[in-house]
């Protein structure tokens, strides 16, 4: 199972540029996650409409109507494992801990935002993954591969 991870788009409204890496990257993967910061209505309108399998959480920057609409963390199982996702919050370097401990052990991987920077490490058996700031210019997501009997896999993929 391939899982697209993407976070901090900061976008109101789904740009021709994003609206290219979704067509050439997101769309074929089993399930897209948003980490938070979709930001506006319109950009989550569109991963709605788009995608069967999406699934977004709040972050720090989203407002308004987008913030109503989505929780803080979700979990989903995924191919026997245990995926939670949180966006994040408070000084960059303190958010992977914060994220695990919101979380515990009982999950295989933490999937979170915020910091803008990739991330693929372990921590106490609970593998944390941020997939970095989908924005113009020097942004990229994460592809996750998920399969039974197998470590997860993540592998960042750079877009300009």
């Amino acid at each position: 199972m391939l899982i697209a991870v993407i976070s901090d788009t900061h976008l109101p409204e789904p740009t021709a540029w994003f609206r290219r890496i979704f067509e050439q990257h997101l769309a074929q993967a089993d399930t897209l996650v948003h980490c938070g910061d979709v930001t506006g209505p319109g950009l989550l309108a569109f991963l709605e409409g788009c995608h069967p399998d999406f699934h977004s959480v709040c972050g720090n920057m989203c407002a308004g109507p987008v913030h109503s609409r989505l929780s803080a963390r979700l979990s989903l199982n995924r191919e026997g494992f245990r995926l939670g996702v949180m966006h994040g919050y408070g000084p960059r370097s303190e958010v992977p801990d914060f994220v695990a401990d919101a979380f515990g052990p009982d999950y295989d991987v933490l999937c979170f935002g915020h910091t803008h920077r990739f991330t693929w490490a372990s921590r106490d058996g609970v593998r944390l993954l941020n997939p970095g700031a989908l924005q113009e210019g020097d942004g990229s997501f994460a592809l996750l591969t998920l399969e039974r009997g197998r470590e997860p896999e993540a592998r960042q993929i750079l877009v300009s």
